[in-house]
């Protein structure tokens, strides 16, 4: 299968082995001096090591790799003991994979060991600062204007979206194609204003499946009071409505989604 997988510039790296505690996974090893990949079945690519090489010769990729294998990791994390174990089970529930979290938890259960409690991800500290959920003041709708941001949280990409954000509770959602607030000059001011905004792109991005997971997360965690989509009138961008309506539907929920279709000259049709 095609997904994003950790690669290193060997040319780079210089074995200073930084990396390595922040593989609970068991990914990444010292070979020869040098950081190596020791298998795809390990790296689930969410990059826990990549802020840790001093020489940034780590970066993800998207190539074809084996599957992610969550058992033959937790075959090997419970070998490491109990705190292995929870930097593994936090660095899952902090990106939001909770049929990993789910599959980690089962393994631990079969081999009669304690589940460690974790920290409610939306207050976890440390890590990316791009991926920190952050509550923001927005602006009032009669104050937009001049170029003022009525955006009132940070991240805003789903892949980066932390499903456990307090700022999801009782929101408006606006979940938007990418290429909208681009197309649409008064973006901020009629669709963003008073919601909590979610992005992507359903031509370009690659993990579709793990869209409508995290999105059914957010609505089964979260009583949310409306949905907007917002997307262009090409037809790749309906696939932003479908993957909604399929997020809807694995959380069991019915809500009306309020659909806003942008033209190419900028214009609402």
């Amino acid at each position: 299968m095609k997904r994003k997988i950790i690669e290193i510039d060997v040319a780079k790296c210089n074995g200073c082995g930084v990396c390595i505690p922040n593989c609970p996974e068991g990914a990444l090893q010292l070979i020869d001096g040098k950081a190596r990949l020791v298998s795809d079945l390990f790296c689930d690519g969410l990059g826990a090591c990549l802020g840790e090489c001093p020489r940034g010769a780590i970066r993800t990729i998207e190539r074809e790799a084996e599957p992610y294998d969550e058992r033959r990791v937790m075959a090997n994390i419970v070998r490491q003991g109990a705190g292995t174990i929870r930097a593994h089970l936090k660095h899952l529930k902090s990106h939001g994979e909770f049929k990993y979290l789910e599959t980690a938890v089962a393994c631990l259960k079969e081999h009669g060991l304690p589940i460690p409690e974790l920290e409610d991800p939306a207050k976890l500290s440390g890590g990316c600062p791009g991926t920190l959920a952050k509550k923001l003041a927005g602006k009032p709708e009669k104050a937009l204007g001049g170029g003022a941001s009525a955006l009132r949280q940070w991240p805003v990409q789903l892949k980066l979206l932390n499903p456990a954000a307090e700022y999801f509770d009782h929101a408006d959602l606006l979940i938007s194609a990418d290429c909208v607030a681009h197309a649409y000059g008064a973006f901020h001011r009629d669709f963003l204003a008073g919601k909590i905004l979610v992005i992507l792109c359903p031509k370009l991005d690659s993990d579709i499946e793990s869209y409508v997971e995290k999105l059914a997360e957010i609505f089964r965690r979260h009583e949310i009071r409306s949905v907007t989509v917002a997307r262009m009138e090409v037809p790749c961008c309906g696939g932003t409505v479908a993957i909604v309506q399929e997020a809807l539907k694995a959380a069991g929920k019915a809500l009306e989604i309020n659909i806003k279709t942008i033209g190419i000259d900028g214009e609402i049709q």
